[in-house]
């Protein structure tokens, strides 16, 4: 497995990765089934897919810091990076991470994983927010975001926002983080 950065030529794949990744969270499969036999169409896509598209388009989207897994040529999982806040201050977002469901449990998200940590911390970047899984996240140093005086600007996200600090943290980073635009669109 190789991790890259990614291409122009693998947008359909990063789209099929985080389909395979997130689909199966929010289809109904009895309804899905039903759906599918009777229109012959799929269902919609997990909002995952059109999250990436649109931080591809946004100010907020950083090239060097949206990576691929690569296994024999095809694309199977892909961790992207963006420009957040906190306050005044610059700081990065992750997610999403996805891993095409045949490739789950092999630990393709932990390699996305150090290598985007590896990449923001080179870049000399503080810190990375995330809202995600308490039992998944901690694994990489991730903690509860207000141990560090830091809330999310959705107060729905507090239980789960955590954050992962890195070489340059300063601890003057405090308040309010503040995704990317995309992250707001529903």
């Amino acid at each position: 497995m190789l991790i890259r950065r990614e291409r122009a030529d693998d947008a359909a794949a990063i789209a099929a990765v985080h389909r395979s990744a997130f689909g199966p969270q929010y289809a109904n499969a009895d309804n899905d089934r039903e759906i599918t036999e009777l229109t012959g169409a799929p269902t919609a896509d997990p909002p995952e897919v059109d999250l990436v598209a649109r931080l591809r388009s946004d100010s907020g989207w950083i090239p060097t810091l949206s990576m691929v897994a690569v296994e024999h040529d095809t694309v199977i999982g892909h961790v992207c990076l963006t420009r957040a806040g906190v306050g005044p201050f610059p700081v990065l977002a992750l997610g999403p991470i996805g891993v095409l469901a045949e490739h789950q449990g092999n630990g393709v998200g932990a390699a996305l994983m150090h290598a985007a940590l590896g990449a923001a911390d080179a870049l000399d970047e503080p810190l990375i927010g995330l809202a995600g899984s308490l039992d998944y996240y901690p694994q990489f140093g991730f903690l509860p975001a207000a141990r560090l005086g830091i809330t999310p600007d959705e107060p729905g996200w507090v239980p789960h926002f955590q954050v992962r600090t890195l070489s340059a943290y300063d601890s003057q980073i405090t308040g309010e983080f503040r995704y990317a635009e995309p992250f707001y669109d529903r």
